[in-house]
C-alpha cells in the first residue's frame, strides 16, 4: 500500500476530488494548511498599509491506495491540479506498512 500526500491550490480541490472519484478512489483525508516554497508568499495592501503574507493557504490531501492504483492516482492528481504556475504544489509518496479498519478490525488492503 502507498500513501499519497498532495499539496494543492484550494480552488483546485473540487476538480481533483471529482477526477479521483471517477477512477475509483473511495476516500481521502483533507487538511487546510499554510506554507510556501518557491512562491515565497506575496505582498498585499490593507487599509493603505502594505504587508507581507509569507504562508499561503493550501490544501493537503492524504490518500492510501493499493500499489496497483498508485500511478493512476498520481497522474490524476497531476492533471487535475496543474495550472502551470509557480505554487501548484507537491506530491509525496510513502509506503504504508499496515492499515486497520477500526469498526471491523479488517487489516491490509481490505481495510481500505
Amino acid at each position: 500500500m502507498k500513501k499519497i500526500e498532495a499539496i494543492i491550490r484550494p480552488f483546485k480541490l473540487d476538480d481533483v476530488r471529482e477526477a479521483l472519484s471517477e477512477i475509483g478512489v473511495k476516500g481521502m483525508t483533507l487538511s487546510e494548511v499554510k506554507g510556501y516554497g518557491r512562491q515565497k508568499g506575496h505582498t498585499e495592501i490593507y487599509r493603505g498599509s502594505e504587508y507581507q503574507i509569507d504562508f499561503l493557504p493550501k490544501i493537503k490531501l492524504e490518500i492510501v491506495v493499493k500499489d496497483s492504483m498508485l500511478d493512476a492516482v498520481v497522474e490524476t492528481i497531476l492533471k487535475a491540479s496543474q495550472t502551470g504556475q509557480v505554487g501548484d504544489g507537491k506530491i509525496f509518496v510513502t509506503t504504508v506498512e499496515e492499515a486497520i479498519r477500526v469498526r471491523t478490525e479488517e487489516s491490509g488492503e481490505e481495510a481500505l
